[in-house]
């Protein structure tokens, strides 16, 4: 079993202190909306991993590579505005700590700012990730299934909002189908003190990581054939 922190969006004051250290994790997650250094802290003080997706009030994480020389941008030298030592998986398939993670960052747009997409360009986005998977296991033979889908937003009509800044993305019906983790876990919709339910889609459990959740899942074929995601611990903010 794999032992995960999650967090998103809202800094919760007992982790972000020397009482984290009481946590025994093997990977960081990070559903966007967090101060870099806040992640930065944990990944320091736990000596874990973290994959983390930019959230809609994150910089521009876009256009980034790194390379012997450092970070580049455009072809000139640039200095990573990111999380140090984590890994973006924004459009990405990564693995950490025995895990197959798929990253989409970023919110609907509501006014124009950085991590915002319609939902004809998130959609784009998506099929990114499903021609990865598909490519792996085809070209690659590589017949691992994803273990968690970590995005900032949640699927459109699945634990999201009506105002027009929180209504989820469409294309993540069809993501997760596609993908078939285990786990999805999200950000940004705030549960202003509540607890908000844990939902499904396609058989994968949906759960709003607003704060942090702290959790176990083992590594298997996409959900088939493993037990189901066991949560240890979760605190959502104000």
């Amino acid at each position: 079993m794999v032992s995960v922190l999650a967090v998103a969006d809202e800094t919760i004051e007992s982790l972000w202190s020397s009482q984290v250290r009481s946590l025994d994790v093997d990977l960081i997650l990070g559903a966007g909306d967090l101060p870099f250094d806040y992640l930065e802290y944990l990944t320091d003080v736990l000596d874990a991993p973290c994959v983390f997706v930019p959230g809609n009030h994150d910089a521009d994480l876009t256009g980034y590579s790194a390379g012997r020389a450092g970070w580049m941008r455009a072809g000139l030298p640039s200095t990573w505005p990111g999380p140090v030592g984590a890994v973006n998986a924004d459009r990405k398939i990564v693995s950490a700590a025995g895990l197959r993670i798929a990253g989409l960052g970023g919110s609907i747009r509501y006014n124009g700012g950085p991590n915002q997409w319609t939902q004809r360009q998130q959609r784009r986005r998506a099929r990114s990730l499903t021609r990865t998977h598909a490519w792996a296991e085809r070209v690659r033979g590589d017949r691992r299934g994803v273990d968690i889908l970590l995005t900032h937003s949640p699927p459109r009509g699945i634990g999201d909002d009506t105002d027009p800044a929180h209504v989820g993305f469409d294309c993540m019906d069809d993501l997760v189908g596609s993908l078939s983790p285990q786990l999805m876990l999200h950000g940004h919709i705030h549960p202003h003190g509540q607890t908000p339910d844990d939902l499904e889609l396609h058989r994968t459990a949906v759960i709003n990581t607003v704060g942090y959740t702290l959790l176990e899942i083992e590594p298997g074929d996409g959900g088939r054939d493993t037990a189901a995601p066991t949560i240890l611990r979760r605190r959502h903010g104000t």
